[in-house]
């Protein structure tokens, strides 16, 4: 007989992702120092696609059947795997992670209003406060791109990592009804890498054969492989466990941690500092995430 899961194993291993997930910008900005953003957004899908295929194989993760789960993974893959991390290394490479940070804390307020549309239903009076309150802190993170430390944000990085974040969302809820239909979530996450490692290996290998294999520092390499493995596999695999054993409900409340941590680390690995328009944006951006997402 297995021993009894304790209650708080799913909320540290939560909480421990959410670590990992905040790190995100922080390790980005630190391959794209010496790497191109081009072979940073590539690379850590392949990498992660070698991962990915041998854990769904022994999981015996099954791939979708029929023409719309083909679709439906189709869009997931691409969008979280191969258009999400091209557009963020590039725009992470033009601001700090900071702000890289932040932009991706509005993503339920994104999804949610994509899953709205798509679901054709109108959603409550309380959700459309908090996305007007959450955006309007988006917009002023934007406008006021004061930093200090670190790589000074640039309109044009914020407005990539924006981009980043209002397509990767198109692929949660692809995921998300793909799910509804009955297939894991687990399973959409691996294969949607997999498949999206193929298309990414190809674009590689076009680009290593113009301008030859990328030259960086043992830095920058790490941090790939820290995006690849770490946050890709080892994240999403985690909070999954955690959801199904701590339950949804319960647990979803703590991506709240994630923009935080991702704040804290950037001031201590990256050296960038919180200004005061930027803890601003940030509380109103929290603010508004919060009363959208408060049950």
């Amino acid at each position: 007989m297995a021993p009894p899961q304790s209650p708080l194993a799913p909320i540290l291993v939560a909480g421990l992702i959410m670590i990992i997930w905040g790190a995100t910008p922080v390790a980005t900005r630190l391959a794209v120092a010496d790497l191109d953003p081009l072979f940073v957004g590539l690379l850590r899908t392949v990498f992660a696609g070698a991962l990915a295929l041998p854990i769904a194989l022994a999981l015996r993760q099954r791939l979708p059947r029929g023409g719309r789960g083909w679709l439906l993974l189709a869009v997931s893959g691409a969008s979280g795997f191969i258009v999400f991390p091209l557009l963020y290394s590039f725009g992470q490479r033009d601001t700090s992670a900071m702000h890289g940070g932040m932009i991706l804390a509005a993503l339920p307020i994104f999804t949610g209003t994509y899953a709205a549309l798509v679901e054709r239903r109108r959603p409550s009076a309380r959700w459309i406060v908090g996305c007007v309150i959450a955006l309007a802190g988006e917009c002023a993170l934007i406008a006021f791109r004061a930093g200090g430390g670190g790589a000074e944000p640039t309109l044009l990085g914020d407005l990539l990592v924006l981009l980043s974040a209002l397509l990767v969302a198109v692929g949660y809820v692809a995921g998300a009804r793909l799910s509804q239909a009955g297939y894991s979530s687990l399973a959409t996450t691996l294969w949607g890498v997999a498949l999206s490692a193929v298309v990414s290996a190809v674009i590689a290998a076009v680009v290593v054969a113009d301008d030859g294999w990328p030259s960086a520092g043992w830095v920058s390499w790490t941090a790939v492989a820290y995006l690849a493995s770490i946050t890709t596999i080892l994240g999403y695999v985690g909070w999954y466990w955690a959801l199904a054993k701590g339950g949804i409900a319960r647990i979803a409340t703590i991506q709240f941690f994630q923009p935080v941590s991702g704040l804290v680390l950037a001031a201590l690995l990256l050296g960038e500092r919180m200004t005061l328009p930027l803890l601003a944006a940030s509380i109103v951006i929290l603010v508004g995430v919060w009363i959208a997402q408060r049950r």
